[in-house]
C-alpha cells in the first residue's frame, strides 16, 4: 500500500510538470524580443498622411508598423478586409501610400496548425495521458496480483559477500558436527548416493530465542557454498486461502531448480501447530500451508540435494507428521551456551572491538550464566556503545561490567532520585536479600548490591552461581526461596510489620511461583509424593493462551496450597532467623549502601567474610 501511494504520487507530480511545460511553451510562443506598442487603426491612417511610416508588415489581420525612427507598432484591422481597402476608406492619399513599403505575409504553417488545432488537441491529450496512467495503475496492480503466489523467500547466492561459516559461529559444538553430514552430502553427494545412503530430507533445529538457529542455518549454507532461501513461517500465510500453499509451491520449485540448495524456514511453528486445533476447521489457512510443506517434503527425490532446515523455540507444538521420520529426520538442540562456549562467543563478537588490557573475558563469561550468544553480541555492543559516550577510545573492563546489568536489569534511572526514607529501606531491604544469600550454604554467591535504580527496581542484589548446573536440588531451591524473602524479612525485622512497603511484591511472587513448582512439577513435597499435578496445554489456535486442566479433586488442591504456605512460611522462618542473629552484618552492609550506593563482590565479601559452603551431604 505504501509503495503504491509512492507510485501514484510520483506519475501526478510528472504530469504537473508536463503541463507547466506545455503552458509555458504556449505562453512564450507569440512574445517576441522586442516590445512593440498596440496603437488604433486611426492612429496608424494619421501616421501615414503625416508621412512618418517606413513600412507595413500584413500578417493575416495584424498589421506590423515601422516607423522612420525605427519605432514599432501593431494594429488591428477587421477580419476579411484589404489594406487597400481600408486605406481608401479612410481617404487616405494614393501619391503618399507610394512612400510606404507594404509587405503581405501568410501565417506560418506552425502557427496556423497551433492556432486551429491546439485549443483542441489539448484537452484530449490530457484526458489521452490520464487514462494512460490509469490503465498503468490498473496494470501494476494486476502484475501484483498474479505474483501474489509467489514466495518472498530471500535468496543468499552461493560465493556471496554476505556468506558465513562455522567459523563464525562460536560454540554449539555438538550441533555443527551433526549439520557437517549435510555440508558433506551438498559437498559430494555421489559419496552418499554411491553407498545407498539417503541423507536427512529435513533437520529441526530446536532451542531458545538467541542461541543462533539462524546463524547456524546460514553457516550451513556457506560451508557448503550452495545458494540459501531463507523465509519465515509467518511470510506463508496470508488473509486470503491458498496463498500459503501457492507460496510453499512456488518455494520449492525455486530451489529444485537451483539444486542442490538448503530453503531454511525460520520460526516453523507459525504455520506447523498441530492440526485440527484451530477454529478454521478443514479450510483453515494455516493448516492448508501445513499441508503443502507436508506434500512438498515427503514428494522429494532423496537424492535430489534440497535439504530443509527449519528452527523453532516450540518443538513441543509442532504436528506430529512434521517429526516424523522422511520429513525432519533429524533434529539438532542448541542449549543455551556453558562458560567454554560464553568465553568463546565473547571473542567473536569482539574481534573487531578495540578493548583495553584490563578486560578478562573469562570473568564476564563466568559472570554471565543464562545468557544466549544473542544475549551475549548485545553485551558487547552496549559496552562499546557506553565507552564511545564516554568518549573512549577502548572498551575497558567497568563499560563490560556495567553491561551485564544493563542487559540483566535494564540501564541506570539516574532521574529516579529516592528521598532519605526510601533509600534507607531500600538498602535494608537489598542488604537483607545480600545476608541471606551470603549466609546460607546452598544460594548462589552474591556478585553485586545496590540501591541505585535499573529498570522498575528501586534497588538490586545481583547473585550468580559460580558453576554452570543442569540439576538443581531442592535445598537448592529452599535457600532461593528464603533469598527471595530475605529483603521482606529484613523490613519485618526493623521498621515492624505495619511499615512493610510494597517493594516486597515481585520477591513474594518469585518464592510463591518457586514453592508451587517444587510441589506441582518437581514431585518435591514429602506429604503429596512424586507425582505431578495440573496439566498445561497451549491453545493452538489462540497462540499464547494458556489452558490449565486440573486433574485433581479440590481435597488434593487444599493439600497443595497447604504445602505451599509451609514451604514459604519454613523460608520466611529461615530468612528471619539469618537476620534476627547476624543483625550487626546487616546494618554493616546498610552503612556502606548508604555511603557508597554499590559493593562490589570482592569488596562484601571483605565486609563479611567468605561464603559458608555447602556440606557434601547436603
Amino acid at each position: 500500500m505504501k509503495n503504491a501511494t509512492k507510485y501514484i504520487t510520483k506519475n501526478l507530480i510528472i504530469s504537473i510538470l508536463i503541463f507547466l511545460v506545455v503552458a509555458g511553451i504556449l505562453s512564450t510562443y507569440n512574445l517576441s524580443a522586442e516590445k512593440i506598442e498596440d496603437v488604433l487603426i486611426s492612429q496608424v491612417i494619421e501616421q501615414i498622411n503625416a508621412e512618418e511610416v517606413r513600412s507595413i508588415e500584413v500578417r493575416g489581420d495584424e498589421l506590423l508598423v515601422e516607423l522612420k525612427d525605427g519605432t514599432k507598432e501593431n494594429a488591428s484591422k477587421e477580419p476579411g478586409e484589404s489594406l487597400s481597402t481600408l486605406l481608401s476608406n479612410y481617404g487616405v492619399d494614393p501619391a503618399k501610400m507610394t512612400q510606404v513599403d507594404v509587405a503581405i505575409k501568410g501565417e506560418s504553417g506552425l502557427g496556423y496548425w497551433m492556432g486551429v488545432l491546439l485549443p483542441f488537441l489539448l484537452p484530449f491529450a490530457l484526458i489521452a495521458f490520464f487514462i494512460y496512467f490509469m490503465m498503468r495503475q490498473v496494470q501494476g496492480a494486476n502484475t501484483r496480483a498474479l505474483s501474489f503466489g509467489h514466495s518472498s523467500a530471500r535468496e543468499i547466492p552461493k560465493n556471496s559477500k554476505e556468506r558465513i561459516t562455522f567459523k563464525d559461529v562460536a560454540g554449539v559444538k555438538e550441533a555443527k558436527e551433526e549439520l557437517m553430514e549435510v555440508v558433506e552430502f551438498l559437498r559430494s553427494p555421489k559419496k552418499f548416493i554411491t553407498l545407498g545412503a539417503k541423507i536427512p530430507k529435513g533437520v529441526l533445529l530446536m532451542g531458545s530465542p538467541g542461541t543462533g538457529k539462524t546463524l547456524l542455518a546460514r553457516a550451513v549454507a556457506g560451508e557448503a557454498n550452495v545458494p540459501f532461501y531463507h523465509i519465515s513461517g509467518s511470510e506463508f500465510v496470508e488473509m486470503f486461502v491458498g496463498v500459503g500453499a501457492s507460496r510453499v509451491r512456488d518455494l520449492f520449485n525455486k530451489a529444485k531448480k537451483n539444486a542442490p540448495c538448503i530453503v531454511f524456514i525460520d520460526e516453523i511453528d507459525a504455520v506447523g501447530r498441530q492440526r485440527g486445533a484451530g477454529l478454521g476447521g478443514s479450510h483453515d489457512e494455516r493448516e492448508q500451508t501445513l499441508n503443502q510443506i507436508l506434500v512438498e517434503m515427503d514428494g522429494f527425490d532423496p537424492n535430489q540435494g534440497v535439504i530443509v532446515l527449519a528452527a523453532t523455540n516450540r518443538p513441543d507444538v509442532l504436528d506430529p507428521a512434521l517429526l516424523r521420520p522422511g520429513r525432519f529426520d533429524r533434529r539438532v538442540i542448541l542449549d543455551e551456551p556453558d562458560i567454554n562456549d560464553r568465553e568463546a562467543i565473547l571473542k567473536l563478537h569482539s574481534e573487531n572491538k578495540p578493548l583495553h588490557e584490563d578486560v578478562n573475558l573469562r570473568r564476564i563469561a563466568e559472570r554471565t550464566p543464562g545468557f544466549s550468544g544473542a544475549d551475549l553480541a548485545n553485551l558487547v555492543n552496549e559496552a562499546a556503545i557506553l565507552a564511545a559516550r564516554r568518549n573512549k577510545k577502548r572498551t575497558s573492563m567497568d563499560e563490560m561490567v556495567e553491561s551485564i546489568e544493563k542487559v540483566l536489569l535494564g540501564p541506570e534511572r539516574k532521574s529516579h532520585i529516592l528521598s532519605e526514607s526510601e533509600r534507607k529501606i531500600t538498602a535494608y531491604h537489598e542488604a537483607g536479600h545480600a545476608l541471606v544469600a551470603h549466609m546460607l550454604p546452598n544460594a548462589d554467591p552474591v556478585h553485586k548490591v545496590s540501591i541505585i535504580s535499573r529498570g522498575a527496581a528501586a534497588g538490586y542484589t545481583l547473585k550468580l552461581p559460580s558453576e554452570d548446573r543442569k540439576m538443581h536440588r531442592k535445598v537448592e531451591f529452599l535457600d532461593d526461596m528464603a533469598v527471595s524473602l530475605g529483603g521482606y524479612a529484613a523490613e519485618m525485622e526493623i521498621f515492624g510489620g505495619k511499615n512493610l512497603t510494597t517493594g516486597a511484591s515481585n520477591d513474594l511472587r518469585q518464592a510463591t511461583n518457586l514453592a508451587r513448582r517444587l510441589v506441582t512439577d518437581f514431585g518435591m513435597s514429602e506429604k503429596l509424593g512424586p507425582r505431578t499435578y495440573g496439566k498445561k496445554e497451549e491453545m493452538v489456535f489462540l497462540g499464547k493462551e494458556i489452558h490449565y486442566e486440573r486433574d485433581y479433586s479440590e481435597k488434593v488442591a487444599e493439600q497443595i496450597d497447604q504445602e505451599i504456605n509451609a514451604l514459604l512460611d519454613d523460608a520466611m522462618r529461615t530468612a528471619r532467623k539469618v537476620i534476627h542473629g547476624h543483625r550487626d552484618d546487616l546494618e554493616k552492609i546498610v552503612k556502606v549502601l548508604l555511603e557508597k550506593e554499590t559493593i562490589e563482590k570482592e569488596a562484601f565479601e571483605e565486609l563479611l567474610g567468605a561464603k559458608p559452603t555447602a556440606s557434601d551431604g547436603a
